[in-house]
């Protein structure tokens, strides 16, 4: 049996939540979560709020988002937006504007409250799609 060929063929992503965030325009967002973001609420969608059974406060997860503001044409950036450094393509960053703008977060779990978690800290914009949450898994010890 051959794999069928699925490049050029649309992906379809469907959210699963929301973030809810103190951060209201990507201007106020910090470029990381370590340069001073807020937690923020995340709201999952009630239809998969079972999917949150086992989390609890102090895991780490990884929250994949949309990132809904970027823009998708943009192929080369500045790095930090510093038109010091050089043009440079946006899979050799974290620019946010990308052809495909998928955010990873990784974010510690704060607070479990049926269908929400509040996690951080994040950078993300009120409002953002969140498509998956990952937990973070620890590595093997080897002998």
């Amino acid at each position: 049996m051959r794999p069928r060929d699925h490049a050029g063929k649309p992906a379809r992503l469907l959210p699963i939540g929301v973030i809810r965030s103190s951060i209201k325009k990507r201007s106020e967002a910090p470029k990381q979560a370590s340069e001073g973001a807020p937690d923020a609420w995340l709201e999952v969608r009630p239809l998969v709020a079972r999917a949150l059974d086992g989390l609890k406060p102090g895991d780490e997860i990884i929250v994949v988002t949309w990132l809904h503001r970027a823009r998708r044409d943009v192929l080369q950036v500045h790095p930090r937006s510093d038109p010091h450094r050089p043009l440079t393509g946006v899979f050799a960053t974290r620019s946010p504007d990308r052809p495909n703008p998928l955010g990873l977060h990784r974010v510690t779990v704060r607070e479990v409250a049926e269908n929400r978690l509040r996690i951080g800290p994040i950078e993300a914009i009120d409002g953002t799609p969140v498509v998956d949450i990952k937990p973070v898994l620890c590595a093997i010890q080897r002998p």
